[in-house]
């Protein structure tokens, strides 16, 4: 049961109550972390508990409780059969919850406490572990396994196949960013993320050289880490031209490339690969006269070129022409409706 869902819980919050009435704990625990790796307030509950519950015969805690010394029965009693029987007198019990969490159970007590007529033991709600940031990463990558087992399509796609939609998904991403449209940036995001997810499960199955997400993730840190050296290194970077200048540095040692043009995608959209060509040849400081010739071609790279230098991407620069050019056609066409 992750976090949020614990938080959601309908258990009712604890009430004095006199000597006599025990003490009942709901233990939450999450699938996305480790089973065994609980926390020391839960460990503590378990061991000194009078009796440890649990509905599912097959909880991944279970062999990690009983290899510690914990006794649990596996029983899923009513909010009345709690009350009556297993928490009289002075007695603690713990019900370790399911993935899904114990609804009826949680429903029952709260009716049980609201009627103001009942001897309620003290109820209490401890998360026996939680989720860390990203932690819901680990359902996308579980979800695409299960995805690629049993899709009849997604299973035989290959790397090919889906180039097109990793490019789709970018330039998707973009519109999202400069519509300044929150919602679909979000959801722009986690379609990028998808194709990086699909990626990597294919390349899991491949015969000859399979790496999977966590062998992306892997390298993408150790890139991370060597490029900021002013952030996990002893290097200084006191401005982003410092972060800069490290991060070419770092990146021209890594690839022991001969020419400024290598890495540069030739299939990019031609405004963009006239700025990244320029920019490249900028910042290596070199003097290259633009190629002579004649047509739109030419004049178009002259003025990427000349964005590029002036610090503006000529790509998102047409784009918003072209938008406001599509803004004035719909008008000229609601007009003559």
């Amino acid at each position: 049961m992750n976090a949020d869902a614990a938080d959601a819980t309908p258990a009712a919050a604890p009430r004095p109550q006199g000597p006599g009435t025990g003490r009942l704990i709901l233990l939450t625990t999450s699938h996305r972390v480790a089973p065994g790796l609980l926390s020391w307030p839960a460990w503590q509950t378990l061991r000194t508990a009078d009796r440890v519950l649990c509905a599912d015969p097959d909880h991944p805690q279970l062999p990690y409780l009983r290899e510690a010394g914990v006794t649990v029965e596996t029983a899923a009693p009513t909010a009345r059969e709690l009350v009556d029987d297993v928490v009289p007198g002075d007695r603690t019990a713990v019900v370790l919850t399911s993935a899904d969490g114990e609804s009826a159970l949680t429903d029952g007590l709260a009716r049980l406490a609201g009627s103001g007529r009942e001897t309620m033991p003290d109820l209490e709600l401890l998360p026996g572990s939680y989720d860390l940031p990203g932690a819901r990463l680990l359902d996308v990558v579980q979800v695409m396994d299960q995805i690629r087992a049993e899709c009849p399509w997604s299973s035989i796609r290959t790397h090919l196949d889906l180039a097109k939609y990793g490019i789709e998904e970018a330039y998707e991403l973009v519109e999202a960013i400069e519509e300044g449209d929150r919602e679909a940036l979000r959801e722009e995001l986690g379609d990028v993320l998808l194709q990086v997810v699909f990626h990597a499960r294919i390349a899991q199955d491949d015969a000859d050289e399979p790496f999977s997400i966590d062998d992306v993730a892997g390298t993408l840190v150790e890139k991370l880490l060597h490029r900021h050296p002013h952030v996990f290194g002893e290097e200084a970077a006191q401005t982003p031209e410092d972060v800069k200048a490290h991060w070419l540095r770092t990146k021209a040692e890594e690839k022991q490339r001969e020419s400024v043009t290598e890495g540069v995608p030739l299939a990019q959209p031609g405004l963009a690969l006239a700025a990244k060509l320029a920019s490249r040849v900028r910042t290596a400081g070199l003097e290259v006269p633009l190629p002579s010739g004649s047509g739109i071609g030419y004049e178009l790279l002259a003025l990427a070129i000349r964005a590029e230098s002036e610090g503006a991407d000529p790509e998102a620069a047409l784009r918003a022409a072209a938008r406001a050019y599509r803004d004035a056609v719909v008008a000229v066409e609601r007009r003559g409706a």
